[in-house]
C-alpha cells in the first residue's frame, strides 16, 4: 500500500486553554442514553432523571425506644405523689425499638421509667406527652418526595435511601465510551522485553484509570504504529464506536507526527497547540461528529491535557459541573520563573515547617512521571505573570489531603537511599508520618534549614581546610541559629565503573589521562565537593575532565548514566553502584549527617524520627543494602 506523505507542521498555535475548551464543548453533541440499573449496583453512577420515593420511611408509626405504648391522655395525672397504675392490653402494650405503635396508643414510655407491680400491672410517676419516642410515618422519607435530582452522583449513603424507599432500580446515564489509541513505533507492552529505543506503553492504562475515575467507560486499543494508514483506520473505527476519542502521541510537529494531518483529512481540527506549559501540543478536532483529542506522548503533558479537556467533556456529557480542587496558601521556598503568554502548571512539594506551609517546585520536565507521583499540589501561573519570588505567598491546588501534608517531615539535601527506608520505617510506627524529600545537594539542604523551608537536611560536606565533615559548614552558614548536627551514617564513596572496568580506572588521574566521560553531581553536592578536592590534590582542574559540566541530581542517576556507556565513570555511594550492577572502587569513607533546628529535634516528630533511626529494624534494613553503617549511640552536637 502506498503511504501518504505529509509535510512537517512546524508551527503550533498558542490558543488560550479556556478558549480551546469552550470551542470543543460547543462542538460536543453526544447521544446520551439512559439505562436502568439495580440500586445496589448504582454506586458512583449519575442519575438521568429525578428519583422519587416509592414508600415512606418508616411507613408506620414506629417505637423509637424499648418500653410501653400508652395513650398519653391517660398519663397526665401521674406524679411522684400520685403514681398511676396501668393494666397490660388495656392501658399499655410492650414495644421494642422499631415495633409498630397501633392506634389508639400515641406515646412510648421508656422501660427505665416504669415500675412493674406484677406481670400485668405497671406503675408510672411521670406523664407522657403525645407522640413522644415515636417515629411518625415519613419521619425520614415521605412517599413521592424527590430523593435526588438529575445529575446526582450516587454515594453509598444514597443507596440506603433508595432501598429504604423501595426504589430498587434507578435511571442513570450510560457511561460515555472513550476510546484510547496509543501510537508509536517505539512502544511495547509492559510484559514485553525492553531494548534500546523501546519504551513501555503505560500512558494508555493511566488514561483508562482517570476516565474510570471520572465516570467514563474506557476502551484501550492495541498500540498503533506510526503509519498514516494504520492511524487513519484506528481513528475511523474509534469515532464510529465511541463518544470521545483520545489518541496519544503524534500531536506535536515531528517528522512522524501525523495525527493533526489525518484529523484534518477525515474531519476538522479546531485547535493545534494551547498556551500551556507543559501540554502545548494538544490537538482538538472532530471526525464523524465525534470529538477527537490528540494528547502529547510525554506523560505529564498527556495527563494534564486529559484533565483539561477529557474531564470537562465527561462532565458535560453528564450535565454536571467540573469538580474543583481544594486550594492552600503556601510560602514559596524558591523563586519560580515563568514564560509570559502561557499558563504554567508547576508541580510542588509542600511541607508544614515552623507553623507555615512551604512549597518547593519539583522538576518541570514534561516526561518525568514521578514529578506528578510525588507532587502535593499544583501551582498555576497565569499567562500574564512572569513568575513569583522566593518567600512570596501563593495559592496552590492540592493533589493530596492537607492532613497528610501537615504530618510530613520535609527532608532537603544530599540524596541517600536510606532516606526512603527511613520513611518506610517511620510510617510503620506512625501511619500519619512520612518523609518528603528533595535531592538538591548538601549546600542547598543547609540553605533550606537556614530559611525555615525544611525540617531536616542530609549533608556530607568535606572541608578541605580541616579535613572535617559537615561541622565547619554548619558553623559557617547557620551561625546565629540553634542547630543540631546529628551523626547518621558512615558510608563509602567510590568510582562507578562499567562492569569489569574496561578502561582500568583507579584514580582521578586515570579519568583525565584516558579521556573517560565523567558524570558529575550538581554544584553544592557533597560528592562534587569531594571530587573537586581530589582534582586539586592531583594538580588537575575541571578542564582536564571530559563531561565535568554534565550534572545529575542523585547517585542513582549517575549510576544509570555510567551503566549505559563503556566509556563513562562517576563518583558516588556503593548502594547505587550495586543497584545498577556496576564495578565499584572505594575512594573515601565519609560522614553523612542530619542537620535540623533545635526546636524540631526536641519536637515529638523529631524524637520519633531519631527513635526510628536507632531501631534495630531500621539498622537491619540499612545493613542489607551494603556500604553503610548507622552511627551507634549517636551523640547530637548542639550549635548556636
Amino acid at each position: 500500500m502506498i503511504q501518504t506523505t505529509y509535510k512537517r507542521k512546524i508551527y503550533l498555535q498558542d490558543k488560550p486553554r479556556q478558549e480551546a475548551l469552550q470551542e470543543i464543548l460547543s462542538h460536543f453533541a453526544p447521544t446520551r442514553k439512559m439505562e436502568w440499573v439495580d440500586s445496589v449496583e448504582a454506586l458512583n453512577r449519575i442519575t438521568a432523571e429525578p428519583i422519587f420515593a416509592k414508600t415512606s420511611m418508616p411507613h408506620y408509626h414506629a417505637s423509637a425506644m424499648d418500653g410501653i405504648a400508652v395513650e398519653a391522655e391517660k398519663t397526665y395525672m401521674a406524679h411522684e405523689k400520685n403514681p398511676i397504675q396501668l393494666k397490660r392490653n388495656e392501658d399499655f402494650i410492650y414495644v421494642d425499638t422499631g415495633n409498630a405503635v397501633p392506634s389508639p396508643y400515641n406515646a412510648v414510655i421508656m422501660i427505665e421509667n416504669i415500675e412493674e407491680i406484677d406481670e400485668n400491672t405497671l406503675e408510672i410517676i411521670e406523664p407522657a406527652s403525645p407522640w413522644q419516642h415515636i417515629r411518625p410515618i415519613g419521619e425520614d422519607i415521605v412517599q413521592e418526595e424527590m430523593l435526588f435530582p438529575q445529575g446526582h452522583t450516587i454515594r453509598p449513603v444514597d443507596m440506603g435511601a433508595l432501598l429504604a424507599s423501595k426504589v430498587l432500580k434507578v435511571p442513570v446515564w450510560e457511561k460515555p465510551v472513550i476510546t484510547i489509541i496509543p501510537t508509536g513505533n517505539e512502544l511495547v507492552q509492559p510484559h514485553e522485553d525492553l531494548s534500546a529505543g523501546k519504551l513501555i506503553e503505560f500512558n494508555g492504562s493511566v488514561f483508562a484509570s482517570y476516565i474510570l475515575d471520572w465516570g467514563g467507560q474506557p476502551l484501550l486499543t492495541e498500540i498503533v504504529k506510526d503509519e498514516p494508514d494504520k492511524i487513519r483506520e484506528a481513528l475511523l473505527k474509534a469515532t464510529v464506536e465511541s463518544d470521545i476519542v483520545v489518541i496519544n502521541a503524534g500531536s506535536s510537529a515531528g517528522s512522524k507526527d501525523y495525527t493533526v494531518h489525518i484529523i484534518e483529512e477525515l474531519g476538522e481540527v479546531f485547535t493545534h497547540g494551547v498556551a500551556t506549559r507543559p501540554g502545548k501540543p494538544v490537538i482538538l478536532g472532530k471526525i464523524n461528529g465525534t470529538i477527537v483529542v490528540g494528547v502529547p506522548g510525554y506523560p505529564v503533558s498527556a495527563y494534564m491535557a486529559l484533565e483539561w479537556f477529557i474531564r470537562p467533556l465527561i462532565c458535560d456529557y453528564y450535565q454536571i459541573p467540573v469538580p474543583k480542587r481544594q486550594t492552600l496558601e503556601v510560602k514559596l521556598g524558591r523563586r519560580i520563573v515563568s514564560t509570559m503568554g502561557a499558563e504554567d502548571f508547576v508541580r510542588m512539594n509542600i511541607g508544614f515547617v515552623d507553623g507555615q506551609y512551604v512549597a518547593n517546585p519539583l522538576t518541570r520536565a514534561a516526561g518525568v512521571t514521578m514529578s506528578l507521583v510525588r507532587a502535593d499540589g499544583l501551582l498555576v501561573i497565569p499567562p500574564e505573570n512572569s513568575g513569583y519570588e522566593q518567600g512570596e505567598l501563593v495559592q496552590v491546588e492540592l493533589l493530596k489531603p492537607v492532613e497528610e501534608i501537615s504530618q510530613a517531615i520535609v527532608f532537603n539535601g544530599s540524596h541517600d537511599l536510606t532516606i526512603d527506608l527511613l520513611s518506610v520505617q517511620l510510617k510503620k510506627v506512625n501511619l500519619h508520618s512520612k518523609i518528603i524529600s528533595s535531592h538538591v545537594g548538601s549546600m542547598a539542604g543547609l540553605m533550606a534549614i537556614k530559611k525555615g523551608e525544611a525540617h531536616i537536611a542530609g549533608v556530607h560536606l568535606l572541608d578541605p581546610e580541616t579535613n572535617q565533615y559537615n561541622l565547619p559548614y554548619v558553623e559557617r552558614f547557620l551561625a546565629g541559629q540553634e542547630i543540631v548536627l546529628y551523626p547518621f551514617l558512615k558510608r563509602k564513596q567510590g568510582w562507578f565503573l562499567p562492569k569489569g572496568n574496561p578502561l582500568a580506572i583507579e584514580s582521578v588521574t586515570d579519568i583525565a589521562d584516558k579521556g573517560a566521560h565523567f558524570v558529575n553531581r550538581q554544584k553544592g553536592a557533597g560528592t562534587r565537593v569531594l571530587f573537586d578536592k581530589l582534582l586539586k590534590e592531583n594538580q588537575l582542574t575541571p578542564t582536564n575532565i571530559t563531561g565535568y559540566s554534565r550534572e545529575m541530581f542523585s547517585h542513582l542517576s549517575v549510576a544509570a548514566e555510567v551503566k549505559n556507556s563503556d566509556n563513562a565513570v562517576g563518583l558516588g555511594i556503593f548502594p547505587a553502584a550495586k543497584a545498577m550492577d556496576l564495578t565499584f572502587i572505594p575512594v573515601a569513607d565519609e560522614e553523612y549527617d542530619l542537620v535540623m533546628t533545635k526546636s524540631f529535634y526536641e519536637s515529638s516528630q523529631g524524637q520519633l524520627l531519631l527513635d526510628v533511626i536507632q531501631s534495630e529494624e531500621f539498622k537491619k534494613e540499612v545493613d542489607k543494602i551494603g556500604g553503610y553503617a548507622v552511627v551507634e549511640k549517636a551523640e547530637p552536637r548542639f550549635i548556636g
